[in-house]
């Protein structure tokens, strides 16, 4: 059943071709068969006019079209294509035919009547190119003429859409798309329908042949060198279709109707120039053909070379004197080839961009247009996202190429930079490619998965050895790309260091290169030759006559040099020239001939015919062309070389034998018209020349391919920028000034945003100048405005909101990165401060505070946004100009502030609330070192008053307290930290102390406070390090030291801080200067009578205490006890209590003692166990142990000596009895004999002598009995204490050699005091008391045998001779054997 249903269905299909095919062939005969208008020249009668052939092969056709053997589809297409092919190709049938003819061919191929399968598919589809090709249109006007080149369009169309299309060959394709041009060409003149029908037809042509491409395979390409005739060859065993060869002959073709020219006749004379229309329509279908065909051009070699050498030099020829229409499709051709093929394309791109687009950016006198066209070609560029890295790569890292990203870079800061208002569009075109290329690198730079806890540094590249820098690749397998592309922009730096250096003496030039590791030692002639071949700027003169030397290193870089050219392809000339262009040719013969000797070497090597038959030839022809290129371009010389003696000079040159006439003839003429530059300057050339081109094309042969790359390392983005980051910034901030559009405002904001974020890789300075221009813009920082002015432009103005909010942003996210900028930032706070737009919540934070939140939109009590980093900077919003920054500023306009009641002081405040000030602060814990000590700096020389104008005390009071405030608070937050930034900032006070307008007040006052803030804050918690202790007490010692006057003006703060740190934190004072410092303090504030009380209990208590007194601080709780006893007025019993106490403290010296002899003595015992006691004991009693205890000890007796001078009796008393108790306490010192001198000579012995001079100076004083009587009963005393300690000590004086000096010293002490004469206050009671003070020491040294007669001792009689002196009442007693 399904069979019989589809028979009728099959068969309604068949009659259904058929009744077209009919139709058709009537139609046809019906048209030749109509009679002609009266008008018309044919002929009435059909039959006698038109071929009978023809008519009978449609009316035979027409009996077989409803009587088919078989399905229409294996009919061979010959049969009923016949008929009508004939009538296209009939010379005799009108255009209305012709037309109707075509119509049937259109409307057989559209149905598909036959396709790739069918018998003699091939042969059919070929017959029916011929005949489109041979189509005749003799018996037409132009209107039929017209319709008919349109139905040859529809047909060349369906004809390579139909299946059987594949069965084409690569000939019959081209005939196609040449039939198509053709008729492009004749359309010209026509309607604009059927040119833009053409046009329409030719690009859809060349879709279908290179959309073919990607599908042909790639070993077909070794298919497409094969002959024409080859290709032409139709049999029915083997049917080749259009492949590679069709593709290469139509993009050859395309590539050579950039090259059509038309002439322009101006002024008389006739000009060739390009045809723009034409070169337009190629570039559109070249265009198309790359798009379709992508990468897959790469494999086919022919087709690739094609691209690489026609196209390229096409565009870079035509590039440069072209309307800003055809630059612009140029510049769209090219992007098209660098997305599909730039592997391939290395120098093709490099040349591009260094002699078209470059140049006419760079080029005066450029219409305005094209500058505009070439601008929008490398912003178009700049866009693809590996553009600039890939740049930056493959050029400007490789000494052989030119910087093309940099001169991009800075082409556009050229372009964009603003000399005045309004912005051109122009100048804002550029600004926009800058932004490109800023915010792709900062967008890349930012988006790399780095570990997050090694924060990158980067590292500065050292050549720090020789490797060929002519070599670009790699050769050390653990040398990554990265590290290798960077040395060799390293290698490039100084290649134009060296060239500087060359440029001013030869010798340094060259020495410079082995030193900077670009030449080996000793020196490597080629690298000498790729210095002067590629290094840009060299003098020509000097490279001319180095190259021309007879030195045989010299000739070895002349043989290098010229070994670097690529000749192979390039005429004589050609070849001259380009050897020329690199250096001044010197003027010496001999030095000439050594030259071209090289180069006939290099260029006979190279040559690819066998024109010359030996170098010779070469060398004499080029001294020819030399001669010749003098003698018809040197003015001086009259009568020219004609061409015919040129040749004639020539003769037998080559090797016998005469040159090719025509040879010689062209170098003749290209030498007449274009002279060679022999004597040239320095710099790059601006014309891509055909020599130039040729060994351009010669050196891609073997340069390295193009390398893709993208953004996988911040190493390169860091140091792409860092390239042009001078001029950027620069230019960012020049348009930022004269822009007033609040979108290119916007944008300003955003790259500057993007700069930091490429600023936190190694380039603070880069932020810290753009902060510093910015905050200009603030207007903040005006010194010479008043405090309304700035508020009225403050307020009035979008500019100073938007950089005001843009600054505190950057403080904000990536405060990281800045150093120098930090004194901006202070400076805009202390004029928000001034103009009291800043809240005190600023500084109102804690080290807790710095602790990031985990939410992101946090808020601090101040309702300021809190330290967490802001979302919005890990990625950058694609969105436009105006949303950018739009996230970060919300203004309100002054109209609606106003219809809400909202003044501009509040609309201030609402800025500066958004600009999270406080957030920037309270996240200092984060910042690197070198950021928090310059932000430190900057507050530390802005609270100095650098930089600052203060008009009232009261407001340089404020600022210097605010900025105390900053430097405590972020100290607090950082305290964990606290040694590695302090020290900085005790050199930035020192220095602050150094300026000559210093004033310190109030400096000093408010930093001691907020020192001891810090100080409380390190001393309350355990500090394992000594160091940070040590930093902050000499911190706070300098502040008093500046104005000691702050002393008692902060009396008050110092005083309870002083108390708090020895009476919560003593245990945490480990250093000698801080608990100098804290005592020295608490004895200053002591002399304060509102801070005595409090001082005073405070060393009571710690000495009391005695845990927290040590060995360190001993000798400092002396010197505060005694600046306390010593105060006048102060309370009796406190005195006497701290004298107690400091009597008291001896056996804290005794007990350090005996400790540390037990350490010293278990120590010794474990590192030498065979010591003897006695040497153990002799090592523990050794002078250095012992004499630093006595010299504290001996610190006590001075201050009880000195307090024994006091004016009150009871004060004079007491400091004695102290004494007398303190070396009763000192038996277990084990004082040696010089000890016990000692202490006999500075404190006893001195306080005695010092008593008995006061004693009478009184005694000479008017109505000064008392105070001379109170003396005198305490130098009694005094002497009574002598006398006990040295009778408690004799046993070791009398050891001591000194012993005879010790006692005539007592003796004579105790003659003076018997002779006291206290004038007119009457006898004084000392002499009563001396003899039984002498009894008393003279018994006890006889009783232990210390005073006895000796022959060789006359320490008896002297003491026997001056008691006679000073108490002959106790001479017989004392002396009974000397009486007989």
């Amino acid at each position: 059943m399904e069979k019989e249903k589809d028979l009728p269905k099959s068969k309604r299909k068949e009659l259904g071709l058929s009744c077209m095919l009919n139709t058709e062939v009537g139609a046809v005969l019906a048209v030749i068969r109509r009679p002609s208008d009266s008008s018309s020249h044919y002929l009435t009668s059909p039959e006698d006019s038109n071929d009978i052939a023809l008519l009978q092969s449609l009316k035979s056709l027409r009996t077989l079209i409803f009587n088919p053997q078989q399905e229409w589809r294996s009919v061979d297409p010959s049969i009923y294509l016949s008929p009508f092919l004939d009538v296209i190709q009939s010379d005799d049938i009108p255009a209305v035919a012709t037309a109707v003819a075509l119509s049937a061919l259109l409307k057989i191929v559209k149905l598909e009547i036959f396709d790739d399968k069918s018998p003699g598919a091939a042969e059919a589809i070929s017959a029916i190119v011929t005949a489109i090709t041979n189509c005749r249109l003799e018996k037409s006007d132009p209107v039929s003429e017209d319709a008919v080149m349109m139905k040859v369009l529809q047909v060349l169309t369906g004809l390579m859409n139909h299946p059987a299309s594949a069965l084409l060959t690569d000939h019959a394709v081209c005939t196609i798309v040449n039939t198509c041009f053709q008729v492009v060409q004749q359309s010209a003149g026509r309607g604009d329908l059927l040119q833009r029908s053409a046009r329409y037809t030719m690009h859809e042509l060349i879709q279908i042949i290179f959309s073919k491409l990607p599908e042909i395979e790639a070993n077909e390409a070794s298919e497409s060198d094969i002959d024409e005739a080859e290709d032409l060859s139709i049999s029915g065993d083997f049917v080749s279709g259009y492949g590679t060869r069709s593709a290469v002959d139509v993009f050859h073709f395309l590539c050579s109707l950039l090259n059509v020219v038309e002439l322009v006749e101006t002024d008389g004379s006739t000009l060739q120039t390009a045809d723009e229309d034409v070169q337009l329509f190629a570039l559109v279908l070249i265009n198309s053909a790359v798009e379709l065909s992508g990468d897959e051009i790469g494999r086919h070699p022919k087709l690739l070379r094609m691209v690489e050498d026609d196209l390229f030099h096409h565009l870079i020829h035509y590039g440069t004197c072209s309307s800003p229409l055809v630059l612009s499709m140029i510049c769209s051709t090219v992007l098209n080839t660098y997305h599909f093929l730039r592997r391939f394309l290395r120098l093709q791109i490099e040349a591009f961009f260094a002699f078209v687009l470059l140049r006419i950016s760079t080029t005066q006198g450029v219409p305005l247009q094209l500058q505009e066209v070439s601008l929008e070609g490398i912003i178009n560029f700049c866009r693809q996202p590996t553009f600039i890295i890939e740049m930056y790569e493959n050029y400007d890292c490789d000494p052989h190429c030119r910087n093309v990203f940099e001169e991009i870079g800075k082409l556009l800061c050229k372009h964009s930079f603003p000399v005045s208002s309004p912005l051109t569009s122009l100048k804002i075109q550029a600004f926009e490619g800058l932004m490109i290329i800023i915010h792709n690198i900062a967008d890349n730079i930012d988006h790399q998965d780095d570990d997050s806890s090694t924060f990158f540094e980067p590292y500065p590249v050292e050549v720090t050895e020789f490797r060929p820098f002519w070599e670009d690749n790699t050769t050390n397998k653990s040398t990554n790309w990265v590290d290798f592309v960077r040395f060799r922009k390293a290698q490039k730096r100084r290649l134009l260091i060296a060239g500087y250096h060359f440029n001013r003496d030869e010798k340094k030039g060259l020495e410079y290169l082995k030193l900077s590791k670009l030449s080996p030692d000793p020196p490597d002639p080629k690298a000498f030759a790729f210095f002067f071949r590629f290094t840009p700027g060299l003098d020509k003169n000097i490279v001319g006559d180095y190259l021309g030397d007879p030195d045989e290193f010299n000739l070895k870089v002349l043989k290098e040099f010229t070994e670097t050219f690529q000749f192979s392809g390039m005429i004589l000339d050609h070849a001259l020239r380009t050897y020329l262009e690199t250096f001044r040719l010197p003027g010496e013969s001999q030095k000439i001939q050594r030259i071209l000797e090289a180069f006939s070497d290099r260029f006979y090597d190279q040559q690819t015919s066998d024109i010359f038959a030996s170098k010779d030839a070469v060398f004499i022809l080029c001294y020819s062309l030399i001669m010749l290129n003098t003698d018809q371009h040197n003015p001086q010389v009259k009568k020219k070389m004609t061409e015919e003696e040129f040749i004639r000079n020539n003769r037998a040159i080559n090797g016998g034998k005469d040159l090719p006439k025509e040879y010689l003839s062209e170098l003749f003429n290209s030498i007449s018209n274009n002279a060679i530059t022999i004597f040239g300057q320095s710099g790059q050339s601006v014309e891509m020349n055909p020599s130039r081109w040729i060994e351009l094309m010669n050196r891609s042969r073997i340069v390295q391919p193009y390398k893709l790359s993208n953004f996988e390392h911040r190493q390169l983005g860091r140091d792409m920028f860092a390239s042009i980051a001078g001029p950027s910034v620069a230019t960012l901030c020049a348009f930022f000034e004269q822009a007033d559009e609040e979108d290119l405002l916007h944008e300003c904001v955003e790259g500057l945003f993007s700069i930091a974020k490429i600023a936190q890789y190694g380039l603070e300075e880069t932020l810290d100048e753009l902060l510093a221009s910015f905050s200009k813009f603030t207007t903040l920082l005006n010194p010479y405005a008043s405090a309304e002015e700035t508020l009225f432009t403050f307020s009035h103005d979008l500019k100073p909101k938007i950089a005001t909010l843009a600054v505190f942003t950057i403080a904000n996210n990536f405060g990281n990165s800045i150093r120098g900028g930090w004194k901006n930032i202070v400076d805009c706070l202390l004029k928000l401060k001034r103009l009291k737009l800043l809240p005190q919540s600023v500084i109102e934070f804690n080290a807790a505070s710095s602790t990031p939140s985990s939410d992101p939109q946090a808020t601090s009590d101040s309702g300021l946004i809190s330290p967490s980093n802001d979302p919005k900077f890990g990625t950058r919003q694609a969105s436009g100009m105006i949303s950018r920054f739009s996230h970060f500023l919300s203004l309100e306009s002054i109209e609606e502030s106003l219809s809400l009641g909202v003044s501009e002081f509040e609309q201030n405040l609402k800025i500066i609330k958004q600009c999270r000030i406080g957030s920037t602060f309270s996240r200092t814990s984060n910042l690197p070192e070198d950021a928090l000590i310059n932000l430190g700096r900057s507050l530390i020389f802005s609270a100095a008053g650098k930089g600052q104008k203060f008009s009232t005390p009261v407001e340089e009071e404020e600022a210097v307290g605010f900025c105390w405030d900053l430097i405590v608070s972020i100290t607090l937050a950082n305290i964990q930290r606290f040694q590695t930034f302090w020290p900085a900032f005790n050199d930035h006070l020192l220095a602050v102390a150094q300026f000559p307008t210093f004033s310190p007040v109030p400096f000093a006052e408010k930093g001691i406070i907020g020192l001891f803030k810090v100080c409380l804050k390190l001393l309350g918690t355990y500090q394992p390090d000594e160091l940070p202790e040590e930093y902050i007490f000499k911190s706070i010692n300098l502040m008093w030291k500046l104005e000691k006057e702050i002393l008692d003006t902060c009396c008050d703060v110092i005083t309870k801080s002083v108390n708090k740190i020895l009476t919560e934190y003593p245990a945490n004072l480990k250093t000698q200067l801080g608990w100098k410092s804290v005592l020295h303090l608490l004895s200053i504030t002591g002399r304060n009578p509102e801070a005595y009380e409090q001082g005073v209990e405070t060393l009571v208590m710690l000495m009391s205490d005695g845990t927290h007194v040590s060995r360190i601080n001993y000798a400092y709780c002396i010197d505060s006890a005694f600046s306390f006893v010593i105060l006048r007025n102060s309370p009796l019993e406190k005195n006497i209590k701290i004298l107690d106490l400091l009597a008291n403290s001896v056996g804290h010296l005794v007990q350090w003692y005996k400790s540390q002899c037990s350490e010293l003595a278990s120590n010794s015992f474990s590192v030498a166990s065979s010591a003897s006691n006695s040497s153990l004991e002799d090592n523990l009693r050794g002078p250095g142990l012992l004499n630093f205890y006595m010299n504290l000890f001996i610190k006590l007796g001075e201050a009880l000596r000195k307090t024994s001078l006091a004016r009150r009796e009871e004060m004079r008393n007491a400091a004695v009895l102290a004494l007398r108790k303190s070396f009763s306490l000192t038996e277990e010192l084990d004082l040696t004999p010089n000890n016990c001198v000692n202490c006999f000579n500075l404190v006893i012995f001195a306080m005695v002598d010092d008593l008995h001079e006061k004693m009478l100076e009184y005694s000479r004083r008017e109505n000064a009995e008392r105070e001379t009587r109170s003396m005198e009963v305490t130098l009694k005393i005094a002497m009574e204490l002598l006398t006990d300690v040295f009778l408690k000590l004799m046993k070791q004086i009398s050891n001591s050699p000194g012993f005879r000096t010790f006692w005539l010293g007592v003796l004579r002490r105790m003659d003076t005091y018997m002779k006291a004469d206290l004038g007119e206050y009457g006898e004084s009671k000392l002499p009563q008391a001396v003899p039984d003070l002498l009894r008393k020491m003279i018994t006890e040294m006889k009783e232990n045998e210390i005073l006895v007669q000796k022959e060789d001792d006359d320490l008896w009689e002297i003491t026997y001779i001056q008691i006679q002196w000073i108490a002959p009442s106790i001479k017989d007693e004392l002396f009974p054997e000397e009486s007989y």
